[in-house]
């Protein structure tokens, strides 16, 4: 059985989650006899003296350990020849920024997996943390909408929301935005605002934690087509937007079609501009690559304010976070300690804080990490069973004898060294 190395995050300061929390980790040691290390961290969610608890080893170095478990990318001076990681690599699309270290694990002759491409035989993730980046993604995009309401002088008990960290616990943050929601129903000022309304690019885990955190407000659920008759009757509203509302054929005469979307995309084109006048907050949850539409462009954003000195939108929560991607206005990722930035559509320039001509954009790219131990323990959850067999074998010579089981089959990026068969693409990338 192969000893197990769980390292300490160190991309940024803000990373505080770990892969399998103690009693996961303990868990393993009990009933599998796994050795298990875990790299001492002062910032991470669980203190050392929860490692040592659960039986773990503490340590300085993982230079024993043959197998090293992360969550996110991993400096190069890290990796070491022959060994086998498994962290969120951020290579599969052939990110550039990520080659180097793709690279140097090949130099090295290591072996990677990718938590993302963890699936079942229909292909679905079976690892991840989306639903966790939907409810901290939801919780700092009303933070940063209350925010935006207070410079542009509106008072309202929205401005007491917190960014998710701030909070003690997800339950504790689920509370205050309950509250809120009944204080804002009684405001004197909810009439300037009402309805304010929360528009959710896609329907999946990470949109499914988003509305989570809005359904506390209570929100009425509309069709996209009822947007332009929303009555000031309501305080808060919700609507969902599926592929079929946010793209069209280019041939008039044909109707949408879903699969025939996302394998010929380029027949389709962007139609979501329509409901911006409408929105007060847009979460953006979808998938997306350069053949797709893009969901908001700089064009649309662009007479939206031109034909309002104050539109209604005043918040995108960009939780899906392609940089220049479906929101083209998305110039940059963020971190929780400036999280939000103005894309100012005269000037044409991201300008951080609230103020400015343009909406404000909330573009964290590691929102799970806000809810840490929430959001490891529902990650560890899912990653535990499949630990064992990853321990109990060790790389072969030829990659198609590796007999691991068929999900973590599916993740093998690198195999000693090499591209596997499925990802061999990234060669171009390279």
């Amino acid at each position: 059985m192969q000893k197990i190395g769980i390292r300490h995050e160190d991309k940024t300061h803000w990373e505080r989650r770990i892969p399998l929390v103690p009693d996961q980790i303990k868990a393993l040691i009990e009933t599998h006899g796994l050795p298990i290390a875990v790299q001492s961290s002062s910032q991470r969610a669980f203190p050392d003296d929860e490692i040592r608890a659960c039986g773990a080893e503490l340590v300085e170095s993982l230079a024993d350990c043959p197998v090293i478990l992360g969550v996110k990318e991993i400096s190069l001076s890290f990796f070491e020849a022959g060994k086998t990681y498994m962290f969120f690599s951020h290579t599969i699309k052939g990110q550039s920024y990520n080659m180097p270290m793709l690279k140097r694990m090949m130099e090295l002759g290591c072996s990677l997996l990718d938590y993302e491409r963890i699936v079942d035989d229909q292909g679905r993730r079976l690892v991840f943390f989306g639903e966790y980046a939907g409810l901290a993604g939801m919780i700092d995009t009303l933070w940063s909408y209350g925010q935006r309401l207070a410079v542009e002088g509106v008072s309202s008990a929205l401005s007491s929301i917190k960014p998710a960290h701030q909070y003690a616990s997800l339950a504790d943050a689920e509370r205050h935005i309950a509250e809120v929601g009944e204080v804002v129903r009684r405001e004197a000022t909810r009439s300037v605002l009402a309805p304010i309304v929360c528009g959710f690019s896609g329907y999946g885990r990470v949109s499914q934690g988003a509305q989570q955190i809005f359904d506390l407000l209570k929100p009425v659920e509309v069709a996209p087509a009822q947007l332009s008759e929303l009555s000031t009757e309501e305080t808060f509203c919700k609507v969902v937007f599926k592929e079929s509302d946010m793209v069209e054929p280019t041939d008039a005469n044909r109707a949408f079609e879903l699969q025939d979307y996302y394998k010929n995309p380029q027949g389709y084109r962007g139609v979501f501009e329509q409901y911006l006048p409408h929105l007060s907050m847009l979460v953006n949850c979808i998938y997306w690559e350069p053949k797709y539409p893009r969901l908001v462009t700089k064009d649309a954003m662009s007479k939206l304010y031109a034909e309002s000195a104050a539109p209604k939108l005043k918040v995108i929560g960009d939780i899906s976070c392609d940089p220049e991607g479906s929101i083209e206005i998305t110039t940059r990722a963020t971190d929780p300690g400036n999280p939000v930035y103005v894309y100012d559509l005269k000037r044409q320039e991201a300008v951080d804080g609230f103020e400015g001509a343009g909406p404000v954009i909330m573009a964290v790219d590691i929102l799970p990490t806000e809810l840490p131990r929430e959001s490891s323990a529902a990650f560890g959850k899912a990653l535990e069973d499949l630990v064992p067999a990853l321990a109990a074998k060790p790389a072969t010579e030829a990659f198609a004898d590796w007999d691991l089981p068929g999900p973590l089959k599916s993740a093998v990026i690198l195999h000693r060294g090499k591209l596997t068969p499925d990802y061999e693409y990234l060669n171009e990338y390279l």
